[in-house]
């Protein structure tokens, strides 16, 4: 029984790692979408001619992310606002949103 137990925690564990690999391969895509986007203008068809593409489904998928038109027009709007990945995931710029969505809602 304690195999059983060790076993499927070892699995669990090994899912959730290859999850987050798949999750840094769709952030990576991201990030060269805004890199196109800066350079050459295409980055919001880029991603979603990515994510629509066998392939990106499938990367989608085994980062556990349902691979639906919704999720395609999030990661379109994601590119066209330029910020990298990086940036986006740090605290100061979670900070620095919720400071001026605040302001915006004492000011309305």
């Amino acid at each position: 029984m304690k195999d059983l137990v060790d076993t499927t925690a070892y699995n669990y564990e090994q899912g959730q790692r290859a999850r987050k690999l798949f999750a840094a391969v769709v952030l990576a895509a991201l990030d060269d979408a805004i890199a196109d986007d800066k350079k050459y203008g295409n980055g919001p068809e880029q991603i979603a001619r990515w994510a629509r593409s066998r392939d990106g489904r499938e990367v989608l998928t085994c980062a556990g992310i349902d691979p639906n038109e919704r999720v395609v027009q999030g990661l379109m709007e994601f590119v066209r606002k330029g910020v990298r990945t990086s940036v986006a995931l740090s605290r100061e710029e979670s900070e620095r949103r919720q400071a001026a969505a605040q302001s915006a809602q004492e000011a309305a």
